[in-house]
């Protein structure tokens, strides 16, 4: 073990990073922690505001959290979960921003009304039998439903004006829905820290780890800016690094990681700034995925504030990179490719016929095809009021299946190994949204005698739903909520012009 070593290395500085670094300082404030972050500053891949819708993922509006099955019925575990993990980056926000480690709640966190809108008979119905079910669960009380045009006009303008009058819609709505710079999190989550002592690399780049017999890891570390090779040495690593981490963690060697592949999705969204649009619109609107989509490329209309900005945000258009970084390579997929992987990810490739029917169309799609499909959502848009930009990459984890060889997964996934000394997250969506729970979840896997002994009443403290829930309890739920939402000014929702 080298005179040198660091307690906790951090690879990748992303909202997965500050959120565990945090947590740890928090519960073990005497350990060293070293975050790497290869680019210029931190937040820049998919933690970044606009390389993400910003939703604060809760199941309100996320019509892919409750499918139908194929009889018919529907089942809100999913929906509940996702939201009572939710409720956990909720409770710690608030704590945060009383602690004065978080800024004024607004630099991070807007209440928005998260709404479903839907079209057709088929889907009405759906639609209202999801309602009938969720609004009696006490996480989703508050959610309202209609399938009159003049309410839901009340509630966003856009999305009823100049619709033909013989279609058939309905919405439903939540006023506890917000929207989340995450970049914004992150970046006052890393200052925080850095000010407590932990030591920030920008410009570096960690590019192979290797377990040494006293059970630490050497980190190798590239200096992007200049020349040369160093080392840092860790007693426990996590690899936070978005699509950066398969590769690495393919390098650690541990056998955790054996079977995993990444199929990369990027995507594109189109933003208006415009004052007078963007006034008539103040809610996050998703609709229903088309057939083939993956459940990220959920077509959804977005209210987004960015360092005090409101714009909207419609999409994602959905496309094909090889990349697995917005600023990767384009050798990262063939380059992740090993012979323990690549059974799966052909099986995968040969099975999923849908999805790439869908990217196809996608990336050949024209600007008008692109407004059109915004018009079913905005029939009033004019192009001119609206630009495409370039969102990030997310990469989908491709895994072993012992009845199919080979399955592509939506969510993510913590991966540790090395006896708990490495700790890796893969997948995309929910993400940022539930990392707390995710980060909490690799400190149980990682050190399971001091989260239970010694770490336990400290989360409960600042995190008092973690290990007992919400939802079973209506005036529980209700307590939380109205608590945290006055700490982070979420009580009211900022009315339509």
């Amino acid at each position: 073990m080298s005179n040198n070593t660091v307690d906790v290395a951090l690879i990748g500085g992303g909202i997965m990073s500050a959120t565990l670094g945090t947590l740890i300082k928090q519960v073990q404030p005497d350990w060293s922690i070293e975050i790497i972050e290869s680019r210029e500053e931190v937040a820049t891949e998919s933690s970044n505001a606009w390389n993400n819708a910003g939703t604060g993922h809760a199941a309100l509006c996320e019509l892919n959290y409750m499918p139908e099955g194929e009889d018919g019925s529907l089942n809100p575990a999913k929906a509940i979960e996702i939201n009572e993990q939710f409720q956990l980056s909720r409770q710690w926000w608030a704590a945060l921003v009383e602690a004065g480690v978080l800024g004024e709640p607004t630099s991070f966190i807007n209440a928005t009304p998260h709404m479903t809108f839907v079209h057709g008979e088929k889907n009405v119905e759906y639609l209202r039998r999801r309602f009938e079910i969720l609004k009696q669960e006490p996480l989703f009380a508050d959610m309202e439903y209609s399938e009159d045009a003049a309410q839901i006009a009340e509630w966003t303008p856009l999305l009823v004006e100049r619709r033909e009058k013989d279609q058939v819609f309905a919405a439903t709505r939540s006023t506890r829905g917000t929207d989340v710079d995450f970049g914004a999190v992150t970046r006052q989550l890393i200052d925080h820290l850095v000010a407590a002592g932990a030591n920030l690399r920008l410009s570096q780049e960690a590019t192979k780890l290797r377990r040494l017999s006293d059970g630490t890891w050497n980190i190798d570390v590239r200096n992007r800016s200049g020349y040369g090779v160093t080392q840092l040495n860790a007693r426990f690593v996590f690899v936070g690094a978005g699509g950066g981490a398969l590769s690495l963690l393919q390098s650690s060697g541990i056998p955790e990681i054996r079977g995993y592949g990444g199929f990369p999705i990027s995507g594109k969204f189109l933003r208006c700034d415009n004052p007078e649009v963007v006034s008539k619109h103040q809610a996050k609107v998703y609709g229903k995925a088309a057939v083939g989509a993956p459940p990220m490329s959920v077509p959804h209309l977005d209210t987004r504030v960015v360092d005090g900005q409101t714009s909207l945000l419609f999409g994602p258009y959905a496309g094909f990179s090889p990349n697995f970084l917005k600023k990767g390579s384009w050798w990262d997929l063939p380059g992740s490719i090993r012979a323990h992987n690549l059974g799966p990810m052909l099986k995968v490739g040969l099975t999923e016929f849908s999805l790439e029917k869908y990217l196809l169309g996608e990336v050949f799609a024209s600007r008008e095809q692109q407004l059109e499909t915004l018009r079913e959502y905005l029939p009033s848009a004019k192009g001119s009021d609206w630009h495409m930009i370039t969102a990030g990459q997310r990469v989908q984890v491709m895994k072993k299946d012992p009845e199919k060889g080979g399955v592509l997964q939506f969510g993510t996934e913590v991966i540790t190994g090395g006896e708990g000394s490495i700790a890796g997250l893969l997948g995309a969506s929910p993400g940022a949204s539930t990392a707390v729970h995710a980060m909490l979840d690799v400190m149980q896997q990682c050190f399971p005698e001091k989260f239970e002994t010694e770490w336990l009443p400290v989360v409960q403290q600042h995190i008092p739903a973690y290990g007992k829930g919400l939802n079973h309890d209506a005036e529980a739920t209700a307590a939380s909520l109205a608590e945290t939402g006055k700490v982070l000014g979420l009580t009211e929702t900022r009315a339509v012009a």
